[in-house]
Formats: structure tokens, sequence, C-alpha cells
């Protein structure tokens, strides 16, 4: 695993914007459960892209393994936007169903 980090990071010296390498590098992370780095590199990949709506789902996903539930919906929050503005009615109806789920476990807490 370690080497496709290590070959992405080599790619991000050369184009530290390439939203690939930050996507394929926050995706690595994630896999790892090092949700801290992928939460980097998918924040810098959604700020030099306009992703339809993957990314925040990846982000989200991350905010979730951390405990921080309120920026796990803010970040499905923001996929649904992006998932209307690319006419991805499945992926807006998944991301409402976790934000209800998620929204719920906040008042269990």
């Amino acid at each position: 695993m370690s080497d496709r980090i290590d070959m992405l990071k080599k790619a991000l010296e050369k184009d530290p914007e390439n939203p690939l390498g930050l996507y394929g590098l926050g995706m690595e992370y994630m896999k790892m459960g090092n949700f801290e780095d992928a939460i980097v590199y998918l924040k810098k990949y959604l700020s030099v892209y306009d992703d339809q709506g993957a990314g925040y789902r990846a982000l989200a996903q991350c905010y979730v393994k951390l405990g921080d539930i309120e920026k796990a919906i803010e970040a499905y929050e923001r996929g649904i936007e992006q998932a209307k503005k690319y006419k991805h009615a499945s992926m807006e109806k998944e991301f409402s169903q976790e934000i209800e789920i998620l929204k719920g476990k906040i008042g269990k807490n």
C-alpha cells in the first residue's frame, strides 16, 4: 500500500493540484484507516475539482469514522448539491438517507 502512496505523492510533487492524484491519495489513506490524512487530501481534491458527488461521500465517511457526525452531514449536504447539479438522483437520495441516519445518531447521544 505504501508503494501506491509514494507513487501518488511523487506525482503530486510535480502537479500539487492534480485532482486524480489528490483523490487517489485520499482514498488510499481511507483504505488504510488513516482518516485524518484522507480528509486533508479529499478536501484539497474538492477545492480544485468540481466533483459530482463521490468525493463528498468519501469525505463524509471519513468524518463518520472519526465520530464527527456534524461535519459528515455537512459533507453529504454539499454532495447533494453536486448530485443535483449533475442530475444524479440516486446519489442525491442516498446522501439524504445517510443524513437522516446520522441525525438519528445525534439524537441518541
